[in-house]
């Protein structure tokens, strides 16, 4: 898997990229900016207005899958990162060349991967949404069919594709269907863009 380390300071970046080096499943792209089909890693300390906008810059790239590597996040920023289509996020202090190489391949297969005290605050802030505009006449509908709604339920709670496929007698296929569905329909990002839509209004 092609991926390239970006980060604002030259010792974040080799510190991350010599991580992933010597990995079997990665290679670590020599690039200032990610190609249609690398994963890219961003490393920052917080989201500053200049972070933000190196990734926004990012996820502008058609094909390119984002794992944001970050020392912290406040709660504001949460559905910000999320809508610019990171489907995985790191904290700094656990980023480990097992924990950067499971989140790269997460993130390569479209799957969601937070760590367990953000996912949820996302949902927490997703649940404040959702009855801040639960009493406004005329809110959209997203019109979720049953399988959808059950899909993103277990992808909410942690599962796998093929967990998913186990848990409710389905294919991998039908699930991978399920998500590329629905994701393409609603012009959602990634399984975690796609949770964080299904919270807010009120399926999951």
């Amino acid at each position: 898997m092609p991926v390239a380390v970006l980060a604002p300071d030259p010792i974040s970046r080799e510190g991350a990229a010599s991580q992933l080096r010597g990995r079997p499943e990665i290679e670590v792209r020599e690039e200032p900016t990610p190609t249609p089909g690398t994963v890219a890693l961003l490393v920052e300390d917080t989201l500053d207005d200049t972070a933000l906008a190196r990734l926004r810059r990012i996820t502008r790239t058609e094909g390119t899958r984002v794992v944001l590597v970050v020392g912290a996040i406040r709660e504001t920023e949460l559905l910000d990162v999320i809508e610019c289509g990171v489907g995985a996020i790191v904290w700094r202090r656990e980023a480990t060349a097992h924990r950067l190489v499971q989140a790269v391949l997460a993130a390569a297969r479209g799957d969601g991967d937070l760590p367990s005290d953000l996912l949820g605050r996302l949902i927490s802030q997703v649940g404040t949404l959702h009855r801040g505009a639960a009493g406004r006449p005329g809110a959209p509908s997203l019109g979720l069919a049953p399988r959808e709604v059950d899909v993103l339920r277990l992808v909410a709670e942690g599962l796998d594709t093929g967990e998913i496929a186990s848990k409710l007698s389905y294919s991998e296929r039908t699930v991978k269907n399920v998500m590329h569905g629905l994701t393409t329909r609603l012009h959602l990002r990634n399984r975690a863009h796609a949770v964080a839509y299904a919270l807010r209004e009120g399926y999951i």
